[in-house]
């Protein structure tokens, strides 16, 4: 008699750890291989062997979007993946937004009208605003608003970040760094 499990597919998941594993995380354009434990979330590999300390860790829930990057160009929070997790997607972090020694036209924007206050959660909101003027690049009141409405800022600064976002939707033209 034949079998029957020797036609079914495996249903084991592959384990990993609990020690250190290999993973290659593709940052700003370069590919940073790393040994992390299949706990390290992005944000700590980001911050601690990469050294891209832009990337903020506040609630470490995923609650305030400090820790807001881009993974293949989409919002996320850093804190709420694993590292091992993020395979060949791409990672755009605040440090990655400037080019060529030219701040991102939201980072400009950020420090003309006031809009860093602490400075806490200004990268997590810049790379939300960055992410809005790449889809819309003359968003509206509202627009911008939802754009920073899963943002946590301990000081208030929203009108300010508002006013910022409002300017550059004015213009022109915008560079997108």
């Amino acid at each position: 008699m034949e079998d029957p499990q020797e036609h079914e597919p495996s249903t084991a998941a592959s384990v990993l750890g609990p020690g250190a594993v290999p993973i290659v995380l593709w940052v700003n354009g370069e590919a940073h291989p790393l040994l992390v434990e299949p706990r390290t979330t992005l944000a700590e590999a980001l911050r601690g062997p990469l050294g891209l300390t832009g990337t903020k860790i506040a609630c470490d829930q995923g609650a305030c979007s400090a820790c807001s990057v881009w993974l293949d160009g989409l919002v996320v929070a850093s804190c709420s993946i694993l590292a091992i997790e993020v395979g060949e997607r791409r990672i755009t972090t605040i440090e990655g937004l400037a080019a060529g020694g030219r701040l991102h036209p939201v980072q400009e924007a950020f420090i003309a009208h006031d809009a860093v206050q602490c400075g806490f959660c200004t990268p997590g909101m810049v790379m939300s605003c960055a992410a809005l003027l790449a889809e819309n690049p003359h968003p509206g009141e509202a627009e911008i608003r939802t754009a920073i409405s899963g943002h946590l800022c301990r000081c208030g600064t929203y009108p300010h970040v508002i006013q910022a976002m409002l300017a550059l939707a004015d213009r022109e033209e915008i560079e997108h760094g």
